[in-house]
């Protein structure tokens, strides 16, 4: 149980870098003008990067996608077919990108104040403006509208980063384009999980089809819980991760976790080892 190996998909904010695989051949049907969209550049080299590993001898035991990763993740365990997230992610970049024209917003990461401080400001905090993402003991996200993150934020301590991303996403300012997705969702076929995904937005671990989609339904509006995703990861005997990533973005937040004996290499790492 000590020894277990998990992968993991990052979300917005990484670099989708273009390639020549399965996926990548997939995603260039779904382009516009000539351009790929951002979420599914993403979406494309993380999981053209599994499919790399897999065939080095990389065999996870559980996976889990923050975010937009989370698509990645479901096809990494097999719960979800290629073409269908292609055609899902293409639609939630299109989806995500009209909400954020319609209701301009932002994400500020606070590093190095609780949690449960930023959580509180952003509740006493006039406007929308929610704690977005839990993504390691020192650095939670604000999001919402530009005014009320810069409110909230002020409140804390910590260093702020504005986060370069297109708007106030796991924020109500998505709720439109969150109850399209769903629909788009109940119309894909979703299979059981050969291994166990773990849900980003609480950590629980997801082992049928329908939990998969119940959790790609509800990830837009909810907040990512990566504190609780690696907690369950250790809770499971997971010792080292893997991130099926570029930018190694997921792999730094595991410094954050002192003390939990995990390991984390980027892909590129494992490949060239």
């Amino acid at each position: 149980m000590g020894d277990r190996l998990a992968v993991v998909f990052p979300g917005q904010g990484t670099s989708g870098v273009e390639g020549s695989g399965e996926a990548w051949e997939l995603a260039r049907g779904r382009a516009v003008g000539g351009e790929v969209p951002y979420q599914l550049r993403v979406f494309a080299g993380s999981v053209d990067l599994f499919f790399r590993l897999r065939e080095a001898g990389v065999s996870p035991e559980v996976v889990a996608g923050h975010s937009l990763g989370e698509y990645a993740a479901a096809v990494a365990a097999g719960s979800l077919a290629l073409e269908d997230a292609v055609g899902l992610v293409a639609e939630r970049d299109r989806l995500m990108t009209e909400a954020s024209r319609k209701n301009p917003g932002g994400m500020v990461a606070v590093v190095g104040a609780d949690p449960q401080d930023v959580l509180r400001a952003a509740e006493e905090t006039e406007g929308v403006v929610v704690a977005a993402n839990f993504n390691s003991p020192r650095q939670t996200v604000l999001s919402g509208e530009p005014g009320a993150v810069e409110a909230a934020a002020g409140k804390v301590g910590g260093r702020k980063i504005r986060l370069n991303v297109a708007g106030a996403f796991h924020s109500p300012l998505m709720q439109e384009a969150a109850l399209e997705m769903e629909t788009l969702l109940a119309g894909v076929s979703f299979r059981d999980p050969e291994v166990p995904v773990i849900g980003g937005s609480d950590g629980a671990v997801l082992r049928r089809g329908e939990d998969v989609r119940l959790a790609l339904q509800r990830q837009m509006l909810a907040p990512v819980r990566w504190v609780a995703v690696v907690e369950r990861m250790l809770e499971l005997g997971v010792a080292e991760v893997v991130e099926a990533g570029e930018d190694g973005t997921l792999t730094r937040m595991l410094r954050d976790f002192r003390g939990k004996g995990l390991r984390g290499r980027r892909a590129g790492e494992v490949l060239a080892s």
